[in-house]
């Protein structure tokens, strides 16, 4: 028999109530204003998926699964027959979602119900039910995200080519991009942040302390971090500051020929037109999130303190950079032939 006290919602009047509770918490900095987003997306795309008149505490478990699976079979609006939005093939990209896509899905769908349960909405939470695994709705990841040493510095290196190839131009000033384009890259592959801190980021963000160029970074739930930029960085970004920035009342850093601020769609067609530069041999389709992985891997695995990093990518807590690190080739060989309990005993 079900308690007096439940509430039969339906699946889309739970969705607009939880949505704007979501974003409530906006207001007191629990949740930025970009997450809170994601979660009302993905909301919805639930009601879509279950129906909007279904009522909630009538999905099954079962119903679940056939949810999570509809949504990894969904097409991805950001790719176009495997394509990426800038015309170039996509690897390891399919029709469907990707598996980041996914597991961010099933965490959005699992927060509402978690909160249904709370509220009375449902008697049971049927994401405890769920029996489908990430590999069944096709969660492996098809390859890996960060780019290799190799990949990554071919990146880099074209990066910084790119003040050179501004010189002499016969453009305008307003519409030389290569200084701001060498400043995307560079800041992506070598701090990490996220796409969204990215473009949010304005001119007054950038400080020295002591000698050293700090990035003063608005991530998420209202935290801040600063993070010290590689001198290198530092000086392309001085460059830019210098002679190419156009000339705007603008705050932001990263500003269009027109003098907008870019936006975060913008990002991923920057690093596509500086992956052509890239030597075929050591290129690789990467979004700005493989960057956030790329800084993640290769600082772990050169032996940076955990928590240097966690700080560096702006993380509360130190188990989520699991999520942000690959394995690198030939990595477990090198740890094992540096063993250090194999190395030479040092004379007494």
């Amino acid at each position: 028999m079900r308690p007096a006290e439940l509430d039969r919602l339906t699946v889309a009047e739970a969705a607009d109530r939880y949505v704007e509770l979501v974003r409530a918490r906006t207001l007191t900095g629990a949740l930025s204003p970009a997450t809170a987003e994601v979660y009302a997306r993905d909301v919805g795309t639930l009601v879509e998926l279950a129906g909007a008149d279904v009522v909630l505490d009538d999905l099954t478990g079962a119903d679940v699964d056939a949810i999570l699976l509809a949504f990894a079979r969904k097409p991805d609006g950001r790719t176009t027959a495997g394509r990426s939005a800038s015309g170039t093939a996509a690897k390891g990209v399919g029709p469907g979602q990707s598996p980041s896509s996914q597991a961010r899905f099933r965490r959005s769908i699992s927060a509402l119900f978690k909160h249904a349960a709370l509220a009375g909405w449902v008697q049971l939470n049927p994401m405890t039910r769920s029996a489908v695994t990430a590999k069944e709705r096709g969660g492996l990841r098809p390859e890996r995200r960060a780019l290799t040493r190799e990949q990554a510095q071919g990146l880099i290196g074209a990066a910084r080519e790119l003040p050179q190839a501004q010189t002499g131009q016969n453009k305008r000033r307003d519409q030389r991009t290569e200084l701001r384009d060498a400043v995307i890259v560079l800041l992506l592959t070598t701090v990490g942040p996220r796409v969204s801190e990215l473009v949010r980021a304005n001119v007054e963000d950038f400080f020295t302390n002591d000698g050293v160029r700090y990035w003063r970074i608005f991530g998420k739930g209202g935290r801040t971090r600063d993070v010290p930029l590689p001198g290198d960085v530092a000086l392309v970004l001085q460059e830019y500051l210098a002679r190419g920035r156009p000339d705007g009342q603008d705050k932001a850093l990263l500003l269009s020929w027109r003098g907008r601020r870019l936006a975060r769609g913008d990002v991923q067609a920057v690093i596509d037109r500086v992956q052509r530069r890239v030597d075929p041999d050591q290129r690789r389709t990467v979004t700005p999130h493989g960057l956030r992985h790329t800084t993640a891997t290769h600082l772990l695995a050169d032996a940076v303190d955990m928590d240097a990093v966690r700080r560096v990518l702006g993380h509360s807590d130190l188990s989520t950079l699991g999520r942000y690190r690959d394995d690198l080739p030939g990595e477990l060989e090198v740890a094992m032939r540096t063993h250090p309990l194999l190395r030479d005993r040092p004379p007494t």
